[in-house]
């Protein structure tokens, strides 16, 4: 396969993805939740925390020139990152939505959080995929022009993930 068609599958995949979410939040409002469903979001803040120490680690990895160990590392974070994204989907097909009160003066802190993570989260997608396709075809300079690009967003995202979750938290009424 060519990468213009593996390119096109990245794209129709990012697409997709982006298009489920962003019709999650058309979604009504459950009455009530499971009460397992009630855990999914500490559970993925836990998770985004992981691979926030995972990418690091996988950093340190490739700049003490331990290949294998980078790519296992990045292999496990993606595999991490993509339950993550199952259990939001899952999570957010509930309906949930929870506002982080307008009163609050630390609102606006967290709306631009919430703002720049949920941008960065609809671009880190093609970005690791794109990664991932130059590094495990071999294609070594591709992949680290690209990675220099997909490591700090994909950080921030994992990171930014965990803060929204600890900001918006305790305003959950489930």
């Amino acid at each position: 396969m060519n990468d213009k068609r593996v390119f096109q599958i990245i794209l129709a995949l990012s697409v997709i993805v982006f298009g489920v979410v962003t019709v999650l939040y058309t979604l009504p409002k459950q009455d009530s939740i499971p009460e397992w469903a009630k855990l999914l979001p500490m559970f993925n803040a836990i998770i985004n925390g992981t691979c926030s120490v995972l990418l690091v680690t996988s950093l340190i990895a490739i700049k003490n020139k331990k290949i294998s160990l980078h790519k296992k590392i990045n292999i496990t974070t993606f595999v991490l990152s993509s339950l993550f994204l199952v259990l939001y989907i899952i999570f957010h097909s509930f309906g949930v939505e929870t506002r982080f009160p307008a009163d609050n003066p630390m609102r606006p802190v967290y709306l631009v959080i919430l703002l720049t993570h949920i941008l960065l989260a609809a671009i880190v997608l093609p970005l690791v995929l794109v990664s991932f396709y130059f590094g495990l075809t071999g294609k070594i300079e591709r992949h680290r022009k690209v990675s220099k690009f997909t490591f700090p967003v994909w950080l921030y995202v994992t990171v930014t993930g965990v803060v929204v979750y600890l900001m918006i938290s305790p305003y959950y009424q489930f």
